[in-house]
């Protein structure tokens, strides 16, 4: 008896690590990423990147503008003015403005990006968009690390700059490789923890395009769960609420109980 409960806890654990992997999209996730809703700087500046870079292709069909201005504070003027460009509605959601012709261009339509942030995780989407690479085998040019073969442009790489795969030199043994290579990369030379290494720099620094990736996979995040902040603000109040509750039941338990004991 003591060995089945031994396999079923072991194959339940396997289990979890499969399910876990095919959420994150089953490639190597380089780089650790929590995200910050109470944040709403951030979440501000990742709304503005996220329009700027992303909201051409990709929708989020499950929020609304009127909702992302509440959330955010961002009054309706500056609402219409910086993030909405294919509707003068707030009550619409984010649709990608070149929608219909997407799935010629680049082969497949591109993802509605509601909840990708908690399908895959906010660390996977943050990986994905710090791990593009050059590849001239590549229709567009370039590669993804996390995601091979995907069909997504490099969008950021006037900010980012170009990154290539180092090529490893005959002899280099993988202790070598280990100690250079779980830095973040901060210029020429320097191997980041996709092993990625910056060929040709961009407009921001390696520290600048961390925070501005991080921003947008915020965002992301929020838009996945607009309503995690409330949830948990509550969550904190009804925990409270249950221990005083549950104080003045045992008390009153006790008065009941008293002539008994």
């Amino acid at each position: 008896m003591k060995s089945l409960f031994l396999t079923a806890g072991a194959l339940a654990l396997g289990l979890m690590a499969s399910f876990g992997a095919a959420a994150a999209g089953g490639g190597h996730v380089p780089f650790s990423y929590a995200p910050d809703p109470a944040n709403t700087a951030s979440l501000q500046r990742g709304a503005r990147n996220f329009t700027a870079y992303c909201a051409a292709c990709h929708s989020m069909s499950l929020l609304r503008y009127s909702r992302i201005g509440e959330d955010l504070d961002i009054p309706e003027e500056m609402l219409k003015a910086n993030l909405m460009f294919n509707t003068d509605s707030t009550g619409d959601t984010m649709h990608a403005a070149s929608a219909p012709g997407a799935a010629n261009w680049f082969g497949q339509k591109p993802p509605d990006l509601s909840l990708t942030a908690r399908a895959r995780t906010p660390s996977w989407v943050y990986s994905y968009l710090m791990s593009f690479y050059v590849d001239d085998s590549r229709p567009l040019g370039a590669n993804n690390t996390v995601l091979a073969g995907a069909s997504m442009p490099h969008v950021l790489w006037e900010l980012q700059g170009w990154q290539v795969k180092p090529e490893k030199a005959e002899g280099d043994d993988a202790a070598h490789e280990d100690d250079h290579g779980g830095g973040h990369g901060s210029g020429h030379g320097d191997a980041s923890p996709n092993g990625l290494e910056l060929a040709t720099e961009g407009q921001l620094t390696p520290k600048e395009f961390q925070a501005f990736v991080g921003d947008i996979v915020n965002f992301m995040a929020y838009a996945a769960e607009p309503g995690r902040v409330e949830r948990q603000q509550l969550g904190v109040k009804v925990m409270l609420f249950l221990l005083v509750f549950t104080f003045l039941a045992y008390l009153l338990k006790k008065e009941y109980w008293r002539d008994v004991h």
